[in-house]
């Protein structure tokens, strides 16, 4: 499990780990914003959607992006403040 790894790496420190990644046999788990490094070493995707909808995508970051604009449109992956619901009592 990798939170957000590539935070304050270098750029040789940050190729190993994904060198490492990608010649690992085993299953990764990572949480990232950073988008390049989803591309290189994601076989797939676990997106949360908004809404409480979660999906499940075979492929890296950049094929899951051209899936979600046909899916759910343009819209949906264009920059956006998210809305937070207020809890009830």
């Amino acid at each position: 499990l990798l939170d957000e790894p590539t935070n304050d790496l270098d750029v040789d420190t940050l190729r190993a780990l994904e060198d490492a990644i990608l010649q690992f046999a085993g299953c990764v788990l990572v949480i990232s914003h950073d988008r390049w490094f989803l591309d290189r070493i994601a076989t797939h995707i676990l997106a949360f959607e908004g809404d409480s909808q979660v999906f499940w995508f075979p492929g890296n970051f950049q094929e899951y992006e051209v899936d979600k604009k046909r899916r759910l449109g343009e819209e949906a992956v264009q920059p956006h403040r998210i809305k937070y619901k207020k809890f009830s009592a």
